[in-house]
């Protein structure tokens, strides 16, 4: 997945009955092949790249109610990342600011990756920059709507 398009601190949506996280460590600078965000996490690749399956399947359980194709395959996900602390964060968005689903979707997301074994903490960044649109959805998505 790509990286943060802008510097913009994403609206970080924290699930109601979560524990509050322990503070965050003092940045470590970012290696080569890693990206950081503002807010100091730094993925690390060779992380990303062992968890992002298990994650993707996880967030592939999760649908809009009123679309009947997973938020994974509607092209809703934008990043998936996570830290050599095992730490995940995801950045996605909604097929609408006013989407019925706003306050459902991300929590959902948030605790079906936390369900993946060995990651310790999840955040879920909703972002509307870039704007969604169907051009992100896979083949299987567009063909399950009838978009072909």
């Amino acid at each position: 997945m790509s990286s943060p398009l802008n510097n913009e601190q994403p609206k970080i949506i924290p699930l109601a009955d979560a524990p509050m996280a322990p503070p965050a460590p003092e940045p470590a600078p970012a290696s080569e092949g890693a990206s950081a965000t503002a807010s100091g996490f730094v993925a690390d690749p060779e992380h990303t790249a062992r968890f992002q399956p298990q994650i993707v399947q996880a967030i592939s359980k999760v649908y809009d109610p009123e679309i009947p194709v997973n938020i994974y395959e509607l092209g809703l996900v934008y990043d998936i990342e996570v830290d050599a602390d095992d730490n995940a964060a995801i950045r996605m968005t909604l097929t609408a600011p006013a989407c019925p689903s706003a306050q459902t979707i991300p929590l959902d997301v948030e605790r079906r990756v936390r369900e993946v074994e060995g990651l310790k903490n999840v955040s879920v960044a909703v972002v509307w920059d870039p704007p969604w649109t169907r051009d992100r959805m896979s083949d299987a998505a567009k063909l399950t709507l009838g978009l072909f």
